[in-house]
């Protein structure tokens, strides 16, 4: 029984296999989809010995090349079944509609252009890894580019703040609060649909400024980011709400005093900013709907999930 049991096995696996020399070109090609990534990590983190001709970075880039080459060669088998895999479900993905060949390459492409800008290329990977309802949808609903949303934003900045003078460092902030302020003022809850989560895009939102917490998060990112400011969602049990970075504790200090004594006097007095602090020492702000003025109190404090608008 054991004896048939291993001829059974060694039949699928045959069939399985993929006749050479093409096993060989599918790993080669999943080895430098991995290794772009990689590199562009190692790259940022290790310290660069300017040799020349960047002959350094050439030989770190081949390195790991063959590190993992190496690695995927011994589990070819099993990589190359879990690829045909892979491609029936974004073939099946493709077919109806939803996820498929498209979105894998337009994500794909975004987070190598994003970690070549970014000195925390790592970030991107563990954000796009965390668990977040509905990540895709959301991402694909802020619509930052979009006219509407971008007009909206700048309408906002000449009717709140428009004449402060003096803090010109943080400007870019100060019309972010002013979005805020406006959206804020202007938000009316609308739970979703009893069927399901309804996910409405920032420019959809614009009509009515109504809707539920993820709605809400994701005009207030669109509109954040239409106009440079960085901001991001903190997925919580039951609940999604915004941040935007607002620099170091140095500039939290800074931003303090402008909230409590500039921008929202009435509404923060007597009352303390919430914020997070991340991984690099960087604050971000609370800009939930429940809160009257940036960095109101959190509707709930355990974080299960961040998606950063990179």
């Amino acid at each position: 029984m054991i004896q048939n049991n291993k001829i059974n096995f060694q039949k699928i696996r045959t069939k399985l296999q993929v006749k050479k020399p093409w096993d060989h070109v599918i790993i080669f090609f999943l080895n430098l989809l991995i290794t772009f990534p990689v590199f562009i990590i190692a790259h940022q983190n290790f310290v660069n010995p300017d040799w020349p001709f960047n002959s350094d970075r050439i030989l770190l880039f081949v390195s790991i090349l063959i590190a993992i080459q190496l690695f995927l060669n011994a589990l070819r088998t099993i990589i190359i079944i879990c690829i045909s895999l892979y491609f029936i479900v974004l073939f099946y993905g493709t077919v109806i509609g939803n996820y498929g060949f498209s979105s894998v390459f337009e994500d794909y492409n975004s987070m190598v252009y994003s970690m070549s800008d970014n000195p925390y290329p790592q970030d991107i990977i563990i954000a796009k890894l965390l668990p977040f309802p509905n990540k895709t949808k959301i991402l694909n609903a802020i619509e930052y580019e979009n006219p509407k949303v971008r007009n909206f934003a700048i309408m906002a900045t000449t009717k709140h703040f428009k004449d402060l003078k003096g803090y010109f460092d943080y400007r870019t902030i100060i019309q972010c609060f002013a979005v805020f302020k406006e959206i804020n003022h202007r938000w009316n809850y609308v739970s979703d649909p009893k069927e399901g989560d309804y996910i409405a895009t920032a420019s959809e939102s614009l009509l009515y400024f109504s809707g539920d917490c993820d709605d809400h998060s994701i005009l207030m990112a669109a509109s954040v980011r239409a106009i440079g400011g960085t901001p991001r969602l903190i997925h919580t049990k039951g609940h999604i709400y915004p941040e935007i970075l607002i620099g170091n504790r140095t500039d939290l200090e800074k931003i303090n005093y402008l909230i409590k004594n500039v921008l929202f006097v009435n509404e923060s007095h007597k009352k303390q900013l919430h914020y997070h602090i991340d991984e690099r020492d960087q604050v971000w702000l609370n800009l939930d709907y429940t809160a009257t003025y940036p960095g109101g109190p959190f509707l709930s404090e355990e974080i299960l999930g961040a998606l950063t608008l990179n």
